[in-house]
């Protein structure tokens, strides 16, 4: 069972994640698996498929006919994945024993830059740049709002997607900020709060 979200597995959704993990099934397999009608499981699926956690893939015979074949999308990984924060962290270690710290931003910078290429450069007025790269952000697990103060928009996060490493390595705000101002198109500057409650900040200069 995961321990990042000991909840969800308790419950139906949650059983049909851990089953599917194991080996791709039907409607019927999961429903005998899990003593439920068929019916029962389809609703389940159909929330799970709206959440980006189960996909259709492929058909095989069952009971003399076709039955649809569901999978685990990639994203279902990530309820399962614990790696990445301590990973992360021992090789911000590494690097920073390794490293200046000035290479180290460098590094940062440029890992974000390439992220960055990974989604279409938004166009539009600089408030849909903002709008969209704010979009990006929550797409990679954080929680960020956009405000505007005093001539300047204002990224402002309630949940880090970094939140693991950020505490012990704040240069890894850098990554974030590059990613931002490469999908803004004008430099965007980070006013992160390192602290255990870690919250995302960054300002891009409207004039």
């Amino acid at each position: 069972m995961s321990q990042r979200y000991p909840r969800f597995f308790t419950n139906t959704r949650g059983n049909i994640v851990t089953l599917l993990r194991r080996a791709s099934r039907t409607v019927d397999e999961l429903a005998q698996a899990l003593d439920l009608t068929d019916n029962a499981v389809r609703a389940q699926l159909a929330a799970l498929e709206r959440d980006g956690l189960v996909q259709q893939s492929g058909s095989r015979k069952s009971s003399s006919k076709p039955a649809s074949v569901y999978t685990l999308t990639a994203a279902a990984e990530d309820l399962f994945s614990k790696a990445y924060g301590p990973v992360l962290r021992q090789l911000l270690e590494e690097l920073t024993e390794r490293m200046e710290a000035s290479e180290v931003e460098a590094l940062l910078r440029s890992t974000g830059r390439r992220l960055a290429a990974q989604w279409p450069l938004p166009r539009g007025e600089l408030h849909t740049r903002v709008e969209a790269a704010v979009s990006v952000l929550n797409a990679l697990g954080g929680l960020t709002e956009l405000e505007r103060r005093n001539g300047t928009y204002l990224i402002q996060g309630y949940s880090c997607p970094l939140a693991a490493v950020v505490p012990g390595h704040p240069e890894v705000c850098h990554l974030a900020a590059s990613l931002l101002t490469e999908l803004v198109g004008v430099p965007v500057q980070e006013c992160c709060s390192g602290s255990e409650a870690t919250r995302c900040c960054f300002v891009v200069a409207s004039t």
